[in-house]
C-alpha cells in the first residue's frame, strides 16, 4: 500500500496481561516501521500491564476505566451499565482527541469498549484474537469488524483469517539470530546466562506465577536427568524456587541445575534450550513453534480448555507432546525426555520436531496483522 500523503493515525486497544500487550506492541512496532510518522495512541487501564510496558515502549497510553465482563450472574451485572458507559465515553474522547482512523483490538477488559466507541463513529475496527478459544471482548467486537485476525485455526469468530501472533521484538530478534547463526546465537546466549552450550539443555517454564505441578516432577526427576547428562534451567515462578533447590540437595550433578525465580530475557532461554516443557499459553506456543524448538505441553487444568487448543495443532504436527497436568509425575520425566535429550538418536528426533514445530509457526504475523490495518486507512 502506497502510503498516504497526512500520517495516519490508529488507535490500538488491548491491556491486562502480556497475552493482549505484547501482540499489540509487535503490531505498533509494526506501523511504525512501514509508517515512521504515524500517530498511534494505546488504549489501556490504570491498573494493568499496559500501565507500565506502553509507556516504556515510548507510545501515548489514554486510560479507561477497567470494566470486567462477569461470566455468571453477580452483583457486578448491576454495575456493569454504568461502568460501561463511563469506559464507552472516555475510549470515545480518546479516538477523538488523537483523530484515530481506525481501532485495532487485542481483548480484554479495555477493547468492549474501544469497539462500542468506534462504530458509535463509524470508524473500522481490525482485532485479533490471541487464544484457540476467543474472549467475550472479541466475540463482540467481531460482529461488525472490518477484518478479524486470529492466532490459531478454527478460532470460532466470523470472518477469522489465520495471521499468527505478533511475536514480542525480543524474540523477533532471535528467530533472525537463530537463522543466520544458531551456534553462535546459542553460545552467547549460554554465556550470559552462566550456562555450558555444549550440553543438551532442558528448559523449564511454567510463566511468571509457575507450575507447581511442573516444578514438582521435573525436581524429583532431577537426578535421572543429571545422571544422563542434561543440564537444566528451571525457572520455578515466583515464591516458588524454594521448593525446587530444596529437591536438589544432595543430588549429584547439582551444579549443572540452575534454579530461578524467573528470566527477564526470555530470549536468552529460548536460545539455549533443546527442548522446553511447561504450560501452553498462546504466547508460549506461538514463541517456541516460530523458533522450531521441541516442546512438551502441559495445558493448564483449570479453566475453559484454551491451552489445549492453543497447542493442538503443533502437537498434531509432531512439534510437541502434550501430557496432562494430571499424568505429570517425576516418572514421566524419567521415561519420556531423557530420550529426547541424550544421544544422536534424540538430536534427530529434536531436528524432526524442530522442523515440524517452525512449519507450524508463523513468524510474520505481525505484518499480516499491519496489513490489514492498513486495508482500513484513509
Amino acid at each position: 500500500m502506497a502510503e498516504s500523503t497526512t500520517a495516519p493515525s490508529v488507535l490500538l486497544a488491548g491491556g491486562g496481561t502480556a497475552g493482549h500487550v505484547n501482540p499489540l506492541l509487535a503490531v505498533a512496532d509494526e506501523l511504525l516501521r512501514r509508517h515512521p510518522n504515524a500517530r498511534l495512541t494505546v488504549l489501556g487501564t490504570a491498573e494493568g500491564l499496559e500501565s507500565r510496558l506502553v509507556p516504556e515502549h515510548g507510545l501515548p497510553l489514554a486510560v479507561v476505566p477497567r470494566v470486567p465482563l462477569p461470566r455468571r450472574p453477580t452483583l457486578d451485572w448491576f454495575r456493569l451499565p454504568v461502568r460501561l458507559r463511563d469506559a464507552v465515553r472516555a475510549a470515545g474522547t480518546a479516538i477523538d482527541e488523537s483523530g484515530a482512523q481506525v481501532v485495532v483490538g487485542f481483548g480484554g477488559y479495555v477493547a468492549t469498549p474501544a469497539y462500542l466507541a468506534a462504530r458509535r463513529r463509524g470508524i473500522p475496527v481490525v482485532i485479533h484474537e490471541q487464544n484457540a478459544r476467543p474472549g467475550l471482548a472479541n466475540r463482540l467486537g467481531a460482529r461488525w469488524a472490518r477484518s478479524v485476525a486470529v492466532t490459531f485455526p478454527g478460532t470460532a469468530l466470523r470472518g477469522a483469517q489465520v495471521t499468527g501472533l505478533p511475536l514480542r521484538a525480543p524474540i523477533a530478534r532471535l528467530v533472525e539470530q537463530r537463522l543466520d547463526d544458531r551456534a553462535g546465537t546459542r553460545a552467547a546466549a549460554a554465556a550470559e546466562l552462566g550456562l555450558d552450550p555444549t550440553l543438551p539443555t532442558l528448559l523449564v517454564s511454567g510463566g511468571s506465577l509457575g507450575a507447581v505441578s511442573v516444578n514438582t516432577a521435573v525436581a524429583g526427576a532431577a537426578a535421572d536427568l543429571l545422571a544422563a547428562g542434561v543440564q537444566v534451567l528451571h525457572l520455578t515462578g515466583a515464591g516458588k524456587a524454594d521448593a525446587v533447590r530444596a529437591a536438589l540437595v544432595g543430588v549429584s550433578g547439582a551444579e549443572r541445575y540452575q534454579v530461578r525465580e524467573y528470566l527477564t530475557q526470555m530470549q536468552l532461554a529460548l536460545a539455549v534450550a533443546d527442548v522446553v516443557i511447561g504450560r501452553s499459553g498462546a504466547g508460549t506456543v506461538c514463541e517456541q513453534a516460530a523458533l522450531g524448538i521441541p516442546a512438551v505441553y502441559v495445558p493448564l487444568p483449570v479453566g475453559n480448555g484454551e491451552q489445549r487448543l492453543n497447542a493442538a495443532a503443533v502437537v498434531a504436527a509432531g512439534g510437541g507432546l502434550l501430557v496432562d497436568d494430571g499424568d505429570l509425575d517425576p516418572d514421566w520425566i524419567r521415561a519420556h525426555l531423557p530420550v529426547l535429550l541424550v544421544g544422536d538418536a534424540a538430536a534427530e528426533t529434536r531436528e524432526r520436531m524442530g522442523r515440524a514445530a517452525a512449519g507450524v509457526g508463523v513468524r510474520d504475523a505481525a505484518a499480516r496483522v499491519a496489513r490489514l490495518v492498513e486495508k482500513e486507512l484513509p
